[in-house]
């Protein structure tokens, strides 16, 4: 089977029960790890998860030591999460206790946490692998991932705890928001700031662990963050953004495993974090709210419109135009000939907007505290922003002025 034929069966969750089992549980981790990490992202915590993810390494070490120890073979999966659970919370509680009784901030704190409990975490996987007893072969998949040889009950643990992590996200949705937003106002209203924000980490925590298999230690933070920042492009509502959000991060991971399984020699955590990272970049060009195509094009209408207003002016003023796009712009609307002299169009055109100038010039004067005057860019025609009543009464103080009929 070719692998074009094998990747659209795995897509399709026709490769086989074990595949299927671990790209739906890919696809809720990176669900949850989406929604759980906007809420991160818009608290600006999004390093403290990384600190969490390098904080699990010590946890998955002490817990295989153990478990051989009481003789076992050392790579029982809800062992090897529980033990990293409790080292990451650890982490956690360490970051946020330096972060209040010292004069630390939270980023140095975050700092020195990752790196001594990832030191130490190395130094274990270094003394397992001499160990004698237990099957330490396939340990350091928890760096950066694999899903090749996975157990069916352990795919099993992944797709139920993917699926309760989602659920928790959705269930602490709404204070959530209002802590990441005004963590004052939501103090006000009775809820729990500091409650919460161990809630958030703690969500992030049960990504952590649960995608250690599937996406590795090292990678899982992108999972948190990717999606997150990818959603910003498209909106700027709260609720859209987790949806959405969470939507990329269950298709990337979704995709990311069954790319991993259609070539198994390539580690999972890395193709989920690419395939993310594809969709970031897409994002980033293609979205019309902040994608750079769609801000380019705005920007190259501001500047026509800038060009056209400037042009018409200089009409009206019967002043040389020397910028060759300016007069471009003139000539392919038609308000001057090739000879540079203005069309009855032209006429017209310059004539309105040099009376718009000189409204908005004698508003700025009678006017200077409406909300208008705040907002005017330069170019918008004073009709689309002031009533008629305004307008008829600036129009009859600069008639006043030049002695014009109003």
């Amino acid at each position: 089977m070719s692998f074009l034929d094998y990747f659209i069966s795995a897509l399709f969750l026709q490769a086989g029960y074990n595949s299927a089992l671990v790209a739906i549980g890919a696809g809720l981790l990176g669900l949850a790890g989406g929604g759980a990490g906007a809420f991160i992202f818009l608290r600006k915590r999004a390093l403290v998860s990384d600190a969490i993810s390098h904080a699990t390494l010590p946890g998955v070490g002490i817990a295989f030591m153990l478990m051989v120890a009481l003789g076992g073979d050392g790579r029982w999966l809800p062992g090897l999460i529980i033990g990293s659970a409790i080292s990451s919370g650890i982490g956690l509680l360490m970051v946020e206790w330096i972060t209040r009784q010292t004069r630390l901030t939270e980023d140095a704190a975050i700092g020195a946490v990752l790196s001594v409990f990832f030191g130490l975490g190395i130094v274990l996987l270094t003394i397992i692998q001499t160990m004698s007893s237990g099957r330490q072969a396939g340990l350091e998949n928890f760096l950066l991932g694999s899903t090749a040889g996975m157990l069916i009950s352990e795919a099993t643990t992944i797709a139920i705890a993917g699926a309760l992590a989602t659920a928790f996200v959705f269930m602490l949705r709404r204070p959530m928001t209002l802590v990441a937003f005004d963590p004052e106002y939501a103090a006000t209203t009775g809820i729990n700031v500091r409650h919460i924000d161990l809630a958030m980490m703690g969500l992030a925590l049960i990504v952590t662990v649960i995608g250690l298999k599937i996406v590795g230690l090292i990678l899982i933070v992108a999972l948190l963050i990717i999606p997150p920042v990818t959603a910003r492009f498209w909106t700027n509502q709260v609720g859209p953004m987790i949806g959405i959000a969470a939507a990329i991060g269950g298709l990337s991971g979704y995709v990311g495993a069954v790319l991993s399984a259609a070539v198994t020699s390539l580690p999972t955590g890395p193709i989920i974090v690419l395939v993310a990272f594809g969709f970031f970049v897409i994002s980033a060009l293609f979205s019309p709210l902040r994608g750079g195509l769609a801000s380019a094009l705005r920007h190259w209408r501001f500047q026509r419109r800038v060009h056209r207003r400037q042009g018409l002016l200089a009409l009206a003023r019967r002043e040389p135009i020397y910028d060759g796009f300016t007069l471009r712009i003139l000539r392919h609307s038609g308000m001057i000939r090739r000879d540079g002299v203005a069309t009855l169009r032209g006429k017209t055109a310059s004539q309105k907007a040099a009376r718009d100038e000189a409204r908005w010039a004698m508003a700025r004067r009678i006017l200077p505290d409406d909300s208008a005057i705040e907002r005017y860019d330069g170019l918008t025609p004073i009709e689309d922003m002031m009533t008629q009543d305004q307008i008829d009464e600036i129009d009859r103080v600069i008639a006043e002025q030049t002695g014009a009929p109003a």
